[in-house]
Parts: structure tokens; C-alpha cells; sequence
């Protein structure tokens, strides 16, 4: 049986833009998201801290270095450029690769820097 498990997860991140004109999506610079093993394409789960909101969407890839956490599209409406959010992925696994499986944590800090992985 394949359970559902955490497989990554970008911790505190500030919002940099919301742009509703835009096919869905979120946008993330490349750097952190090779930091935490995601992929453009990818669906995620973001959960924003300061109103409590949880979404699905997908990855898109930014500008390495540009340190984005744009929402695009109808997600726009659900945050605020400066909230702070939580992105979350998923994978599925057995209990025995859960048991030895680690995620890639992501910790950063009030300007989009990586603290901690």
C-alpha cells in the first residue's frame, strides 16, 4: 500500500508578487527550488500563514537568484505580496521508504535567503 508523505516543504517564504493575469501557478526562483528537490511542473500545496488560506497550484520555475514567491493567476486572490507562506509537496511511498525517506526542509528568512536545509 502507497501512503502519502511528505516530500518537501519551503518553510516561511515572503510573498514578492501577486499577479491575477497570469495562467495559475506559482512562480519560484530556481535556486531554492533545486534546494528543495522540486520541480517545475510540479503541484504543491502552499499554505499561507497570515490568513490561513490552503491551495493547490503548480511550479513554475524564476529567475535563479531573483529570490520570487510570485502567485499567479486566480491563486493571487488568495494571498498578499508579504505574506508569509509554506510549500509543500508530496510523494508517495510505502511505510518501509517512509520510515528511512528524509524530505528537504527549506527554511528561509525574511528576504526570500536560504537559513537552513
Amino acid at each position: 500500500m502507497l501512503l502519502n508523505f511528505l516530500y518537501s516543504k519551503i518553510h516561511r517564504a515572503t510573498v514578492t508578487d501577486a499577479n491575477l493575469n497570469y495562467v495559475g501557478s506559482i512562480t519560484i526562483d530556481k535556486l531554492i527550488l533545486d534546494k528543495a528537490n522540486l520541480m517545475e511542473g510540479q503541484k504543491v500545496d502552499i499554505l499561507n500563514i497570515n490568513n490561513g488560506e490552503r491551495f493547490q497550484t503548480y511550479i513554475i520555475a524564476g529567475k535563479p537568484g531573483n529570490k520570487d514567491f510570485c502567485l499567479n493567476g486566480a491563486a493571487a486572490r488568495k494571498v498578499q505580496v508579504g505574506d508569509k507562506i509554506i510549500i509543500c509537496a508530496y510523494a508517495q511511498m510505502t511505510k518501509e521508504e517512509a520510515a528511512t525517506f528524509k524530505p528537504a526542509i527549506v527554511q528561509i528568512d525574511d528576504n526570500n535567503d536560504i537559513i537552513e536545509c
